[in-house]
């Protein structure tokens, strides 16, 4: 919970900073290619996490690997990491930037696990459909689910739409029962 806080506090004063400067979509890609370095390379994860690595050799290889590459911001916010020794956090800060950004930007992410893959005209009319519900911009992250026998189950957030065909089993079920009990 602890690093929650702090991750947000972190992203929030470098998505501020970034906004006031106009550079918050540069900032923004500097920081997916950061969190693919780190996701993509266990040794780099080690070395953020490392208490007998000095500051000043974690504020050089940052230099040295995004120096040219990232916004001068970028590079800074890196450096006051090492500094206050945050450095470790930075995997959740960078999370805690995303949802900080997309909900600033109005952008809310569906789950959607579906049965099969969904074609272009079904994606496109859920993604309708949750714009018309959350009145947000939505983008779909599709993945199949094999227990699934048919339809769908979609995830905003804590509300889950389930359109499964298990569901609709369910519910129909339980309405003939309701029926033979009357």
């Amino acid at each position: 919970m602890a690093n929650l806080r702090i991750a947000n506090r972190y992203a929030e004063a470098l998505l501020t900073t970034a906004e006031e400067l106009h550079i918050l979509k540069k900032v923004s890609d500097d920081l997916t290619v950061i969190h693919r370095i780190i996701k993509e390379s266990h040794e780099f994860q080690l070395f953020l996490k490392s208490p007998v690595i000095k500051k000043e050799k974690k504020q050089e290889v940052f230099k040295v690997t995004f120096g040219s590459a990232v916004q001068p911001l970028t590079l800074q916010f890196l450096f006051l990491l090492i500094e206050k020794e945050r450095e470790d956090a930075l995997t959740s800060v960078i999370e805690a930037f995303y949802r900080l950004q997309d909900e600033m930007l109005g952008i809310v992410h569906v789950n959607v696990k579906a049965a099969a893959e969904l074609s272009q005209q079904q994606t496109a009319q859920l993604k309708q459909r949750f714009e018309e519900y959350s009145k947000k911009k939505v983008y779909i992250d599709q993945s199949l689910d094999k227990q699934l026998i048919g339809g769908f189950i979609a995830r905003i957030g804590d509300t889950v739409f389930d359109g499964s065909v298990k569901q609709q089993l369910e519910l129909l079920r339980k309405r003939f029962a309701e029926e033979l009990i009357v």
